[in-house]
């Protein structure tokens, strides 16, 4: 595919600014390109609003501060990055235990091919500035979670490339708790983490985006996974004028336990974006995938779900449901889920659903006297409550299920 001359000269812009850490994730950037109007997986998720950004490197804020983010009460280790660079002095790593290594990314630490269509993917490794890098050897179970901050104070342009790395080995537990704040509008973050989880090993990676509304956010998280391992991954986004989540799974032993779990609350002029594939490449793996929206005003939400089951993989059982609760004739979803199966004796399905609230529900909790507004915030926090209450981390599951509750009661009351 030949890119634009319009597509080439916004590469090149952005790439005239940006530090560079890898040669050829940039020229992997420079071939890709930004996804064009055309590309399948990008239909319903315009990118001209983040190509038409006078773009300049976001820079390290010392004044920054993290208070009132979520997940402070939480105890534990803890990285914060501002403007994607690694704040020391407000992280807090304290003493590990062995096997278990907190540290910033370093570009030694790169491990992801840069064969891969994921333009985005391939420019966070051209000119990322920090990230995370989490660790767990093998047989070593760390309880308490760790914690990732990323804080945005630019504006107007301001570009941050962030990369993660997190690793479970053989028969490990690790929780990771990520969060993402900003302060100031039209700004543009891009964050890509590779996830490894090892044979039998558990692992919880939660990512709370809450994006400033007049942001972007474009993220990746791409998963391997071995024999017996478990994961659940789950997305909690709120912010972002534009918010792009890729997902993608690869299921790689037998046995794999994972599940992907997705809550998205946009209004007023923001678009929310779930793009995901799961690969079951071995038999007698599962996957089960659960993604709630519920919108506001003339907010638009995207889900595109796949669900690739290779031949040999037979025993697979896979399950996606996409639900999405509209509060206003103005919004609108795009919702795509799909099933590819190449192998035998297999247990898939999926489906979606988009409609206003039940009017036979909202009657009925009347009836029993209640008044139509409580009614409606019950039936919102139900449908919520689906998907929070699959978080295993109790502390962030509580905290996330209060600052849900009231995002919805803040915008619900009409």
């Amino acid at each position: 595919m030949v890119a634009s001359a319009q597509n080439c000269e916004d590469v090149d812009r952005l790439l005239a600014v940006l530090p560079e850490s890898d040669a050829a994730g940039r020229a992997r950037f420079a071939e890709l390109g930004f996804p064009a109007s055309h590309d399948e997986d990008w239909r319903f998720t315009p990118i001209k609003p983040i190509t038409e950004l006078d773009f300049t490197a976001a820079e390290a804020d010392v004044s920054a501060s993290f208070e009132g983010c979520a997940f402070t009460e939480i105890d534990g280790p803890r990285l914060v990055f501002v403007n994607g660079h690694f704040s020391e002095g407000l992280s807090q790593i304290g003493n590990l235990p062995a096997g278990v290594e907190v540290r910033n990314l370093t570009a030694s630490d790169l491990l992801m091919s840069h064969e891969t269509g994921d333009a985005f993917a391939a420019l966070t490794a051209a000119t990322f500035t920090g990230g995370p890098f989490i660790s767990a050897a093998d047989n070593v179970e760390f309880e308490i979670p760790v914690r990732v901050y990323y804080l945005s104070t630019g504006s107007e342009g301001a570009t941050a490339n962030v990369r993660g790395y997190i690793s479970a080995g053989a028969n490990s537990k690790l929780t990771v708790l990520e969060s993402w704040t900003g302060t100031q509008a039209d700004y543009f973050n891009n964050g890509f983490t590779e996830l490894h989880v090892a044979d039998n090993a558990h692992v919880e990676h939660l990512k709370f985006q809450d994006e400033h509304a007049g942001a972007f956010h474009v993220g990746a998280v791409h998963a391997t996974m071995g024999r017996d391992a478990h994961m659940a991954h789950h997305s909690i986004a709120l912010g972002g004028r534009i918010a792009r989540n890729n997902l993608r799974a690869h299921l790689n032993g037998t046995g794999v336990e994972a599940v992907f779990n997705g809550l998205y609350l946009p209004r007023t002029g923001q678009l929310i974006d779930h793009h995901m594939v799961v690969n079951h490449a071995q038999p007698y793996c599962n996957s089960h995938e659960y993604f709630n929206g519920i919108l506001d005003d003339d907010a638009r939400a995207v889900f595109h779900g796949r669900i690739h089951v290779h031949k040999g993989a037979d025993k697979t059982d896979a399950k996606q449901t996409n639900k999405n609760l509209l509060l206003s004739d103005n919004a609108t979803v795009n919702t795509k889920p799909q099933l590819e199966i190449y192998a035998d004796d297999v247990k898939c399905t999926h489906g979606a659903t988009i409609g206003h609230m039940n009017d036979e529900q909202i009657f009925y909790l009347r009836a029993r006297g209640l008044n139509e507004v409580t009614a409606r915030h019950m039936i919102m926090h139900a449908f919520a409550g689906e998907i929070v209450e699959r978080i295993e981390c109790i502390p962030a599951r509580e905290e996330l299920d209060l600052l849900v509750w009231k995002r919805l009661e803040e915008g619900g009351d009409k």
